[in-house]
């Protein structure tokens, strides 16, 4: 069990979808509720941030790479229960179109690893189902790609 679970309230967060030479920017989860899948990068709001604030703050911590970011694009909940029906997590968040200022990528923080990801590079990944329904949302994927389960 970590700190980050078993909230009393939602936890705000952020994504920043951050196009570049025709690839996306994602980093590989270190941490649950999504240990080892690849979303774009991103994390809670910190108290006094806004949200691009926190979009830029995350993607420097986690990649390394500097970015702007822009207006909000689409949000959604993340709630995830226990065998017991407890909430385990629960996150309220709001993803950000982010525009790439510099750097490469390189995991930090607690991203197992970050990439420059091309439309051809998807079917090798284990991406998250919101990161996918996103991208094919912009037309960065074909709206075939697969999903994996809920």
């Amino acid at each position: 069990m970590s700190a980050r679970s078993y909230p009393a309230a939602p936890v705000p967060a952020v994504g920043a979808v951050v196009l570049h030479d025709g690839a996306v920017l994602l980093v590989r989860r270190g941490r649950a509720p999504a240990r080892g899948v690849w979303a774009v990068p991103g994390g809670r709001v910190e108290l006094g941030e806004t949200l691009a604030e926190a979009a830029e703050r995350e993607v420097r911590e986690e990649t390394g790479v500097s970015v702007r970011a822009g207006e909000p694009i689409w949000s959604f909940d993340s709630v995830i229960r226990d065998e017991e029906g407890r909430v385990s997590f629960h996150y309220v968040i709001v993803d950000l179109l982010a525009d790439y200022v510099s750097g490469e990528p390189r995991a930090q923080d607690d991203a197992l690893e970050a990439r420059w990801a091309r439309p051809e590079d998807f079917p090798g990944l284990l991406v998250s189902r919101p990161t996918l329904d996103l991208l094919a949302r912009l037309g960065f994927l074909p709206a075939s790609t697969p999903r994996p389960p809920a």
